[in-house]
């Protein structure tokens, strides 16, 4: 809506018959004439001004722009702003309407710009794409969830709890005390009784005093007949008879009363009485609360619902994540990922963001390689989680990501024992993927990480491939794997299976010193780099040396040949022949020997003869 002046054409039409009139009655000609007739148009002007002045009235304007495709979306967005603001009217919330307000007003400035520059169409597409939308969306789930809590409003109960029950209740109910001061008036003097009965004791012995006359009368307690009337000897002929006479004293007499003995006995049971009135009172609040279990249950849902949004909310701004493109497209595609916790947790560096693609067809399968450390499992794992994160509708750590939805994600990272169940850390991996393997398919995202580690390397490396080429072959599986391994063997595998790809860690070697860069860069990794990671975790020098020279004498031969050990008490492991497996039996004492032993010098033996 426009503010637009309407002129009024009442003062030119009074103007032009007073000319006209004049003319045609002086004449026309004569500056005279012309003088006149200017001074009656004048006067006749200005009473058409006075009597049909000009409005100012608000009205819808078109767009203008000139662009038919830019008037269109400019009308779209026009469109959207309305309904922005009548959605923003039913808030509750000033804080916000203020906010839509603002934001509605910047945006009807910008469609007026956009009219005067047509050429902004990209411009103005986003804006209709994004923002509006994203704004209208808001304001209706606020109302949506705002509504489920209006639904399940449940004021009037949490009321009855906080006028029924204390603020601080004891642990169970069955011991009493919980029940407000005020709400019960039984409970109220059972518990003055509980406290001493100080205030029932004073009341009766005012009682009594105004009854008898007796102004010295007074009330006490001891273990041998329990509560009773003490009155002086210069007023015991004024005791009723009603009073029971129990002490002589040398002062005076103490004496007991029915009703003291009825109070005792309530005393004695005001304990018992009072925890079976409070569980009473507790009993019909709880059945009170079970009628509006489904009003709690919509509270709490919606309150669950706003909570669970406003901290993803916090944690995309604060962290600068991104808004994700969720589609079925099957692709993964992240720019610049990073691992919601770890970089964080990080105190002393910087977290290195890595990219991500795989696709349906190509890069569905990528091969990690790398040392321990460097990061491959981190970087798997958040591959993991910015896929789990967007399709819960979350923004992602990233610069920008496209998830294609995935039915489910398995994960094999980490090693432990199941002593309980009796099962290594080997059989618990192999059972764990042989339970991915059979729940997969092919719109599945697998984390495998190390599979095979925990049996010999022969073994291992043959698992570990056939495990790979299930999970590649379309005909099998064909799922999105992220494998990471130390098998350098299996980057053998990029070119002969389909959509299997090479990756590592990035890493700079400097004389002994390694430096891990946390990048994924295509290819695989030249070797493990192990020894340099057991220096940086602390092993000694002397062995980190040590395992050096094994290495290259491996690496040389092929395989490490230990060197005789010098024992003299012992049977040379380089004997063999008869004679001397017989000397050995010879030397032995059985009867000394222990079982362990005898077994050690068995298997001696047979190793010399085979």
């Amino acid at each position: 809506m426009e503010k637009k002046t309407i002129r009024s054409g009442a003062p030119f039409v009074f103007a032009g018959v007073g000319v006209l009139a004049v003319a045609l009655t002086a004449g026309i000609g004569t500056i005279s004439s012309y003088l006149i007739a200017a001074g009656v148009g004048c006067a006749a002007f200005a009473l058409g001004k006075k009597k049909y002045p000009d409005r100012v009235v608000e009205v819808e304007t078109a767009p203008k722009s000139g662009n038919a495709e830019v008037d269109a979306l400019i009308r779209e967005a026009r469109g959207q702003l309305d309904q922005i603001a009548a959605a923003n009217d039913a808030i509750a919330d000033p804080a916000l309407s203020r906010q839509i307000e603002d934001i509605e007003a910047t945006c009807r400035l910008i469609l007026q710009r956009l009219e005067e520059q047509p050429n902004m169409l990209s411009q103005l597409r986003t804006f209709l794409r994004y923002y509006l939308p994203a704004t209208l969306k808001l304001l209706n789930a606020r109302a949506a969830l705002e509504a489920e809590v209006s639904a399940g409003q449940s004021a009037d109960i949490a009321a009855r709890i906080a006028e029924t029950i204390v603020d601080e209740p004891p642990f169970s109910v069955r011991e009493g005390g919980f029940i407000r001061k005020g709400f019960n008036a039984e409970v109220d003097r059972l518990h003055d009784i509980l406290s001493g009965g100080k205030g029932l004791l004073a009341s009766i012995e005012t009682k009594e005093k105004e009854r008898t006359g007796i102004r010295t009368l007074k009330i006490g307690y001891n273990k041998v007949f329990g509560y009773y009337i003490e009155v002086s000897n210069s007023f015991k002929d004024q005791v009723p008879d009603t009073y029971i006479r129990k002490q002589t004293l040398v002062n005076g007499e103490r004496y007991i009363t029915q009703e003291l003995k009825d109070l005792e006995q309530e005393i004695l049971t005001a304990g018992e009485r009072d925890n079976a009135l409070e569980y009473e009172i507790f009993s019909a609040l709880r059945d009170e609360i079970c009628a509006g279990a489904e009003r709690i249950q919509k509270t709490a849902a919606a309150v669950a619902e706003i909570d669970t949004l406003a901290s993803l909310a916090v944690v995309a701004v604060k962290n600068n994540y991104c808004c994700p493109v969720v589609d079925d497209s099957g692709v993964i595609e992240i720019h610049d990922g990073r691992h919601p916790v770890v970089e964080r947790v990080l105190k002393d560096a910087l977290f290195v963001p890595n990219d991500t693609y795989m696709g349906e067809k190509e890069n569905r399968v990528a091969i990690i390689t790398g040392p321990n450390m460097a990061g491959k499992s981190t970087y798997m794992r958040q591959v993991a989680l910015i896929t789990l994160m967007a399709q819960i509708g979350s923004f992602v750590p990233a610069r920008a990501a496209r998830i294609g939805v995935v039915d489910r994600i398995f994960t094999r990272i980490g090693a432990s024992d199941d002593l309980a169940g009796g099962q290594s850390t080997f059989m618990v991996e192999m059972s764990e993927v042989a339970e991915i393997l059979r729940q997969a398919t092919a719109h599945s995202l697998l984390i495998l990480d190390e599979i095979g580690r925990g049996t010999s390397t022969f073994d291992g490396m043959s698992i570990a491939r056939a495990v790979l080429e299930f999970c590649a072959d379309p005909k099998r599986l064909g799922a999105k794997t992220l494998f990471a391994t130390h098998y350098h063997e299996l980057t053998e595998l990029e070119g002969i299976l389909p959509g299997v790809k090479n990756y590592s860690i990035s890493i700079k070697k400097r004389g002994d010193e390694l430096i891990f860069l946390r990048k994924i860069v295509p290819g695989g990794a030249d070797r493990s780099y192990g020894i340099e990671v057991a220096k940086l975790a602390g092993l000694p020098n002397e062995v980190v040396k040590r395992a050096n020279v094994i290495l290259k004498e491996l690496e040389q031969g092929g395989a490490y040949q230990a060197k005789p050990r010098e024992e003299t008490e012992q049977v040379s492991l380089d004997a063999i022949g008869e004679a001397e497996v017989l000397a050995a039996i010879r030397r032995a004492q059985p009867d000394t020997m222990s079982p362990i032993e005898a077994m050690q010098l068995l298997y001696e033996l047979k190793q010399k003869l085979s």
